[in-house]
């Protein structure tokens, strides 16, 4: 089976992350980032502003309900609180939880206790990470992308025709922002093979790991409430948020304070490659690390060599997972990559070895053995495809060559070996910029596949 799988990758459609406009979802846990309201307030687009002013309408309606009709507000703001279908946050499940009755009265009690918000409303209600115990981040995301539903499912449509994404129609309870009520549509959307249930599409501008008006920021940059935290003790939540509750226009500055500072406030990429001076030292902590096991080295290559390959590989192999398996009593450490075909080399890894994502096996040892080779070739199957690389410190000897070269004779699968060497020429590659560091895997499989026979 597909490694951490993206729906992509499922449906065999080789783009890349940085080529969509929209994050890729996975299909078996949710992406570790979070929709901000705030970067929908800040953006140039006039478009993306009526949507922040879409959401506020929304959930100061609520706040209205609240007082006419207790119970629909209740029912209404726990049904938006959780969105699977875009499947942002930290969950390993792919289903959230929604909130219960006393976190939802407690929210909307704030438009009858707040004299402010009862009057006006909020303009960002990411505040009530301020205001309210256990109301965070996920919740901003959460109900920020069900109030704007319909028109996540208009962008979704409208990439899955762009990308030829396959869809499926299915049925969805959507908050009309116009009616103000629940309605059920029949839309055509991608769905998720694993749970059937429909999937969201989010554009990648709109997301953070953590939203740009949050309790951290308030609490280290911001607060001052008693001698305490000048003394640098620490204050209990609970305290702070009771004492904002009381003392909201502290609340309204800070939030002018960060709409001053709104230039500051980005989103997050999904992925962010090391610095080349970062590359340069990490390599030179492999140079300076004995082979084997000793003072743990086979751990340290690990730890230096992952995030090395997985900056110097993108953006034309996107990086899924390391993971370690166990063989025959001996601990193996792979890392894994998505094929996303975007070299001439990885459209032929994919066309003639059936590899949607490539192993890459990391080898701490002085010598590499036909043993290793062995232990890679068995894990190559029928879902990774037949091609694989090992990292290992050292140049290989002839006759584990000439096994690799015999793996290919006999069962068309080819394993490339690299070493300190190549993965010199790696950062060098990386560092100048001239050239793609995939350029250099290439060059070895050009290599290794002139040694093989005709």
């Amino acid at each position: 089976m597909i490694i951490r799988p993206r729906l992509n990758d499922y449906h065999g459609l080789p783009f890349r992350q940085e080529k969509v406009d929209f994050a890729i979802p996975f299909l078996d846990e949710d992406i570790p980032l979070y929709m901000d309201p705030f970067l929908l307030w800040k953006s140039p687009s006039q478009q993306d502003n009526a949507l922040h002013g879409s959401i506020t309408n929304s959930f100061n309606y609520l706040g209205k309900l609240f007082t006419k009709n207790e119970n629909e507000a209740i029912a209404t703001l726990r049904e938006i609180s959780e969105c699977d279908e875009v499947g942002l946050g930290n969950s390993k499940s792919k289903r959230g939880k929604k909130i219960g009755d006393k976190m939802a009265i407690a929210i909307l009690s704030t438009f009858l206790d707040i004299p402010q918000i009862q009057e006006n409303g909020f303009m960002h209600f990411e505040l009530l990470q301020l205001l309210i115990e256990d109301f965070s981040k996920d919740r901003v995301s959460d109900i920020s992308c069900n109030l704007i539903k319909s028109f996540l499912i208009d962008y979704t449509i409208q990439q899955s025709i762009k990308f030829s994404i396959p869809t499926d129609n299915t049925e969805m309870r959507i908050f009309d922002n116009r009616k103000l009520k629940f309605v059920k549509e029949i839309v055509n959307l991608p769905i998720n093979p694993n749970t059937k249930e429909p999937i969201l599409l989010i554009p990648k501008r709109w997301l953070r790991f953590i939203p740009w008006i949050n309790f951290e920021d308030f609490y280290n940059n911001y607060i001052v409430i008693s001698d305490k935290i000048s003394k640098g003790e620490m204050v209990p939540r609970a305290e702070i948020l009771e004492f904002n509750r009381k003392n909201y226009d502290q609340l309204q500055t800070y939030v002018q304070r960060k709409q001053l500072e709104q230039k500051d406030c980005k989103n997050d990429p999904l992925f962010t490659q090391i610095p080349i001076l970062s590359s340069k030292r990490k390599f030179e902590s492999i140079k300076n690390l004995p082979t084997g096991k000793t003072d743990n080295a086979d751990q340290e290559y690990e730890k230096y060599l992952c995030p090395l390959l997985a900056s110097m590989l993108y953006p034309e192999l996107d990086f899924a997972q390391p993971q370690s398996r166990t063989v025959e009593g001996v601990l193996i450490r792979d890392l894994i990559f998505y094929n996303n075909t975007s070299h001439n080399l990885l459209k032929e890894i994919y066309e003639k070895y059936k590899s949607k994502q490539i192993v890459i096996e990391l080898k701490n040892t002085k010598e590499v053995s036909t043993t290793h080779i062995n232990q890679l070739n068995r894990y190559l199957n029928d879902e990774l495809g037949s091609f694989g690389i090992i990292f290992t410190r050292n140049k290989p000897p002839m006759n584990v060559f000439k096994n690799t070269i015999d793996l290919w004779a006999g069962q068309r699968k080819c394993i490339l070996i690299m070493n300190d060497e190549d993965l010199n020429l790696m950062c060098q590659v990386y560092e100048n910029k001239q050239r793609k560091v995939i350029d250099v895997i290439n060059r070895k499989y050009v290599e290794f596949i002139r040694a093989c026979p005709s």
